[in-house]
């Protein structure tokens, strides 16, 4: 027989077998010798009382056997397949790439950017000398922004596709087997690399091509239907199915498209800052204790608060993280945050932003909400003063509307300035902010702190364009064969449910190619 069944155990407890045992049986009201085996489901920190514990759904199996069921994934050897182009070679590029391989597609991959190993450089240029290379970033490149930024797998999009499949992929490419059990997921950005590397050679194993600086220029179009595109205004690539997988920070893929007459549209997005504390203010707030037990990870919190009709919110929120330099262009800046695997960097950051509407910037152009992103961001740059160094503000002089004689030690490596954050955030993004932090102290004890700081700006949350797709199709209304996919396209947010619309995609040209 089996049973699952919801237990709770002490932190110190959470890799104990025995106590883990121990506890089953007392919650079944059974010998434990009855319990031949069991497994964890799920597993939470469960903080809301003093008592900090661990939430566990298990599924014992009593006085049965038990026989191990692994998902074991079938790639197929299709270097003579119908080729499918895929662009962009993030989470959804791969994962689309994996899934034609599965389904018998040969993947042709093209990413603007470098692979893992030769970004590396690029990334250093950025965060020692804030020299940004306009294709090679933490956004563009092998895996991604997904790929330097942390890794973070929680995802609410279980009616989209199979999660547990994604994660079983990641494991089986070498991430820990935690992530199929943990609450909230994570991998970390000091290992997803050797993670991504070994996805891409599962593609080209199986016949499958991946092509690094290679940037698409042109989409080939002939009578409404896609039959190639264009790399770096020279070389062309033939296939009759094309899936868009560029991120959300590709903004001459928009261009391109407005260009060719092809239908995008404005899309809402979200703008603000990221805010840092030290760890252990965070720890102290969560766990309701003065030093965190070394049996529980760094604590993280997520946020929300409505002022005046209007969403503010903690995003992307990296315990023991560092906030890094992630324009893609040349003078402006952008921040986002990542954490490595342990998560044992001193600080704790996390994006906190204002729902930006379609009404808050007026007009008809598909591309106004993102002019309206580049010229915060580009205001950023300017109040820094160059050299990727950010504006910064302590958070309780944000609020009270002074400027900080000085600010505190934080892990944004290219520096940061004081200034009065007033003067770049449109007036309706400060007042939401300033209306919400108060309120989150209120929340989280030890929040509302001038030992906190805001770092500007946190713009790249989500694509502010929509490329639009067929609900049944994936394809564009316009043009047959062009599969606009994940967040670039407005479809995902997140490694996750970016991969999982990669998935989508591939089964989607294997319906249609069977019509």
């Amino acid at each position: 027989m089996q049973k699952d069944i919801e237990i709770t155990v002490a932190p110190y407890n959470v890799d104990n077998h025995q106590a883990i045992l121990d506890s089953l049986a007392n919650s079944l009201n059974i010998h434990q010798s009855r319990i031949n085996h069991f497994n964890i489901l799920k597993r939470s920190i469960d903080a809301r009382s003093r008592k900090v514990v661990y939430r566990m759904q298990i599924r014992a199996y009593i006085d049965e056997a038990y026989t191990p069921l692994k998902q074991n994934l079938t790639y197929n050897k299709v270097s003579d397949d119908k080729k499918v182009i895929i662009v962009g070679a993030g989470p959804a590029g791969l994962f689309a790439a994996l899934q034609c391989i599965e389904i018998g597609l040969k993947p042709i991959v093209v990413e603007r950017g470098k692979d893992v190993k030769q970004r590396r450089r690029d990334l250093a240029a950025i965060n020692k000398q804030g020299l940004v290379n306009t294709e090679s970033n933490y956004c563009y490149g092998e895996g991604g922004a997904g790929t330097y930024s942390d890794g973070k797998l929680y995802t609410r999009s279980n009616k989209r596709g199979d999660i547990n499949k994604v994660l079983q992929i990641f494991v089986d490419h070498g991430a820990h087997p935690d992530i199929m059990v943990d609450a909230r997921p994570h991998i970390g950005t000091n290992k997803l690399p050797h993670i991504i590397t070994a996805i891409r050679q599962t593609i080209l194993e199986n016949g499958g091509e991946v092509f690094f600086d290679a940037k698409l220029t042109d989409l080939v179009i002939e009578n409404g239907k896609v039959k190639g595109i264009s790399v770096n205004h020279e070389q062309e690539i033939n296939a009759d199915a094309v899936i868009l997988a560029t991120g959300h920070s590709a903004r001459d893929i928009y261009e391109l498209l407005h260009s060719k007459n092809i239908l995008i549209e404005a899309k809402p997005f979200a703008l603000g800052v990221r805010i840092e504390h030290p760890q252990n203010v965070i720890d102290q707030a969560q766990y309701h204790c003065d030093i965190r037990s070394e049996y529980l990870p760094p604590a993280y919190y997520s946020l929300v608060e409505q002022v005046k009709s209007r969403g503010v919110f903690s995003f992307c929120m990296c315990p023991g993280g560092i906030i890094a330099p992630c324009a893609t262009d040349l003078n402006e800046i952008v921040v986002n945050g990542w954490s490595p695997s342990k998560r044992n960097n001193p600080f704790a950051n996390s994006g906190t932003v204002v729902q930006i509407t379609l009404d808050d910037v007026q007009g008809y152009d598909p591309l106004r909400m993102l002019n309206f992103q580049s010229a915060i961001e580009q205001k950023a740059f300017e109040a820094g003063g160059g050299n990727l160094v950010a504006p910064a503000q302590r958070m309780v002089d944000f609020v009270e509307n002074r400027l900080s004689i000085d600010l505190p030690k934080n892990s944004y490596l290219p520096g940061t300035k004081s200034v009065m954050l007033d003067n770049i955030l449109p007036d309706f993004v400060s007042q939401s902010l300033k209306g919400a932090l108060p309120l989150f102290g209120k929340k989280m004890k030890g929040y509302y702190t001038n030992d906190s700081i805001l770092v500007g700006v946190e713009s790249r949350t989500s694509s502010p364009v929509r490329i639009p797709r067929d609900k049944e199709t994936f394809q564009h209304p316009q043009i047959k064969g062009l599969y606009p996919c994940a967040e670039g396209a407005g479809y995902a947010g997140g490694i996750v449910s970016a991969a999982i619309d990669g998935i989508n995609c591939a089964n989607a040209i294997l319906n249609q190619h069977k019509h």
